[in-house]
């Protein structure tokens, strides 16, 4: 297994301030960071390089937006989506990142006022059949994210997003599971799990309230001895967020702190994920 942090809880963006935050989850034991990549300008050789020397792996989460929707009527607009993931795949080469997860495949907190059609559907895996192209040429793993009915409509399930991959047929695009997001939507986490093991590449530890993993109502013990049973044993990352942003705490409606600081949660998040773990060995 190998543990990461999702750089989420503190920013959007890479920059230098992050340093002493990463050198403490080094210090910590974890494997790896989850680095936002929003803005594609950035030096990601030269964050690669800085994260090499600090003995950090990473993986990366992106989004698309109404402007460059991947399952739009529009053909420019899903044109925009494909051309917005394809580049962030590559900032994703320059920096090392072994995989990019996220709900990439559709606008974020955009509804039509109801489920998908099948020509949404159809879109959404044509699009992402066109990024798995450059994700194989980058290698880079896809892993497409169901987020709950409140964030999104065309992937709500850890099921949905299965099937979605399984019609993209591509080597280099699979799906993650995300604890949150099964909390809000699945009947069965055992079954949830099972349904995508097949096609299973990453995991989201996230409390029910989005802190402090283990101090909430998360069905824990579900989510950890399912993932034994069907012998996962990769990326699990703390995706955790707080009020270091504004803009981040509107859109994932966070509007209290829940927690003492960011890194006694990454400390206690690492420390419950392991011991989670271990005790299944």
């Amino acid at each position: 297994m190998k543990y990461g942090m999702n750089l989420l809880l503190w920013t959007g963006e890479l920059n230098d301030d992050l340093i002493p935050v990463l050198e403490s989850l080094k210090k910590m034991g974890y494997d790896g960071v989850e680095l936002p990549i929003f803005n594609t300008e950035l030096d990601y050789a030269a964050w690669g390089k800085r994260l090499d020397d600090l003995g950090l792996e990473r993986t990366a989460v992106t989004v698309r937006n109404v402007e460059d929707n991947p399952i739009s009527p529009d053909p420019a607009v899903r044109a925009a989506g494909v051309a917005g993931t394809k580049k962030v795949l590559d900032c994703c080469a320059a920096v090392g990142a072994q995989t990019l997860v996220g709900p990439y495949h559709s606008a974020l907190g955009h509804f039509s006022g109801a489920g998908p059609t099948a020509d949404e559907w159809k879109w959404g895996v044509d699009s992402m059949r066109q990024v798995a192209e450059h994700a194989g040429q980058t290698n880079v793993m896809l892993a497409v994210e169901a987020l709950n009915r409140f964030e999104t409509y065309l992937l709500n399930t850890h099921a949905d997003s299965a099937k979605f991959v399984r019609e993209v047929d591509h080597p280099n695009c699979r799906m993650m599971y995300d604890t949150f997001h099964a909390n809000i939507e699945e009947k069965s986490i055992a079954g949830a799990i099972r349904s995508c093991v097949d096609v299973l590449t990453h995991v989201h530890i996230s409390e029910n309230d989005r802190s402090t993993p283990g101090a909430g109502n998360v069905r824990w013990a579900e989510n950890f001895d399912t993932l034994h049973e069907v012998g996962y044993d990769g990326w699990m990352v703390v995706e955790a967020f707080g009020l270091a942003l504004p803009e981040l705490a509107a859109a994932t409606k966070i509007w209290r702190r829940m927690f003492d600081s960011e890194l006694q949660l990454s400390e206690d998040a690492l420390k419950f994920m392991q011991g989670e773990v271990n005790k299944r060995r």
